[in-house]
């Protein structure tokens, strides 16, 4: 049992974001059995797909075969799948296996118009709209501020923005609202800028990290949340993948690893099955990695 509840951690693995940037279509019932071990290893919450376009993301256009057979009598994990609109939204909520739904909002329009092909205005309809149908079918809303530390497109940023943001969020109903470094530049002293303002101003906020980082640069990133007091943290097990819609060089999801290197450096207890997250390694290894070397 961990002696110090301030440690406590949530870590959401995001299979998605790991696979959906790779070319070569993997079969379904390989994402199947590997998901179904991901299940196993005790994260707080698996992402495992997205109701999005199939012509821009075509890696997930199976994504309801996978939730009709995930294997959750093996589980305490939440499922979670993202959507880029209303109509992804009510797909999702069609599942009673769906607990969460992800949406990434931001608040530069260069990346709404790339990522969902939204203006900021239609985007924020499009929060209502699904926090709506979240409510109606038992469901929780997490919206991701996308482009959080920064915007590599000349847009307005500003810690005074995302208060803005944030305080419209939370009027919304919203309680769950991860920041997002998808290009990777964020540096740890503006994570430890924003999050420091953004959980005094919010304290009944749950804040994230959805971290994207080069080799060697995740470990003080991290540390730069943790000391904000974040809890939540996404991962990609290797540390596979990257956002396919950003208009630039894809930069990989912070590896599970990293964080499980940083939790065991600090004394932090993640209460999961290293048996089962080794088998999910060597998966990768056996089944995936033909289709990452085809990219």
């Amino acid at each position: 049992m961990n002696k110090y509840p301030e440690y406590q951690i949530k870590i959401i693995e995001t299979p998605r974001d790991g696979m959906q940037g790779i070319e070569s279509f993997i079969p379904t019932q390989q994402k199947i059995d590997y998901i179904n071990l991901l299940l196993r290893c005790g994260f707080d919450t698996v992402e495992v797909g997205s109701f999005v376009s199939h012509k821009n993301i075509p890696q997930m256009k199976d994504t309801a075969e996978v939730l009709e057979k995930l294997d959750l009598s093996v589980t305490k994990s939440k499922i979670a799948v993202l959507v880029a609109n209303l109509k992804g939204g009510k797909m999702a909520a069609g599942f009673d296996q769906v607990d969460e739904i992800f949406f990434p909002f931001s608040t530069s329009p260069t990346f709404l118009k790339k990522n969902l092909n939204a203006t900021i205005k239609e985007a924020e309809k499009t929060v209502d709209e699904l926090q709506n149908l979240c409510e109606k079918n038992d469901k929780k809303l997490v919206t991701y501020l996308s482009m959080g530390f920064g915007d590599p497109y000349g847009d307005e940023w500003s810690i005074e923005l995302l208060h803005i943001w944030i305080d419209k969020l939370k009027s919304k109903g919203l309680s769950i609202i991860p920041l997002s470094d998808i290009m990777g530049d964020a540096s740890p002293e503006l994570i430890a800028e924003v999050f420091s303002q953004l959980t005094a101003s919010f304290p009944d906020i749950e804040f994230g990290l959805h971290l994207h980082a080069l080799a060697g640069q995740a470990h003080d990133k991290i540390d730069a949340a943790w000391q904000t007091g974040i809890r939540r943290f996404d991962t990609v097990i290797n540390g596979m993948g990257g956002c396919p819609m950003t208009g630039k060089e894809l930069v990989g999801n912070l590896a599970l690893e990293t964080l499980l290197y940083y939790c065991a450096e600090k004394n932090i207890e993640t209460n999961l099955k290293e048996s089962m997250l080794e088998q999910a390694r060597r998966m990768i290894q056996k089944e995936f990695l033909k289709y990452l070397l085809a990219n």
